[in-house]
């Protein structure tokens, strides 16, 4: 009979995301363990490896973001509290910085690209369902283009950001999508 769990995935899961903005790809599994307040075994009984521990925190980020951004209403409003949604947790610029470098170690490895192309697959297609919702944003593309644009609009601050934060990201993020948003509003 298995021993019943003390500590949740979810838990385990925020401490390897804490890691992760603490050490980028140099984190280990004994950084995570530290964080949680468990040992490294419990983790590898989990997860199997750090790979596995990287899919499922993939995996749940993932989740969240599609989650909030579900939950972001409709109209050019919640199309902007969409794309702010994936940027939580990002706040601190050498945090963002490490988890850019995770991802530019992850796009190396064939199985971290898949779950990283299955999060841009899943946050474009509610953006398109946003957008196509959007009555309010009758110039806007089709909502498969305008999905697109947006995502490479977020990409691209956060990038910039991380170069050069200056001010909040979140506030950097509605700032440059409302350069998009109002053109098409107006349009």
């Amino acid at each position: 009979m298995a021993r019943p769990r003390t500590i949740s995935d979810e838990t385990l899961l925020a401490a390897a995301a804490t890691a992760i903005g603490r050490r980028g790809p140099a984190f280990t599994i004994a950084d995570v363990a530290s964080e949680a307040g468990v040992a490294a075994g419990t983790l590898i009984g989990r997860f199997g490896s750090k790979r596995g521990l990287l899919l499922a925190v993939a995996a749940a980020g993932r989740a969240r973001t599609v989650a909030r951004m579900r939950a972001a209403g409709s109209g050019a409003r919640a199309v902007r509290a969409a794309l702010v949604a994936g940027t939580e947790g990002l706040e601190d610029p050498v945090r963002a910085a490490n988890h850019l470098a995770q991802l530019g170690a992850d796009l190396a490895d064939p199985e971290l690209r898949a779950a990283l192309v299955a999060d841009r697959r899943a946050r474009r297609a509610e953006l398109r369902r946003l957008v196509a919702g959007a009555t309010d944003l009758p110039g806007a593309p089709p909502p498969a283009r305008a999905a697109d644009v947006l995502l490479s609009l977020l990409d691209g601050t956060l990038l910039a950001w991380s170069l050069d934060p200056r001010g909040a990201l979140a506030k950097r993020v509605r700032r440059d999508v409302d350069v998009v948003l109002r053109g098409w509003r107006a349009a």
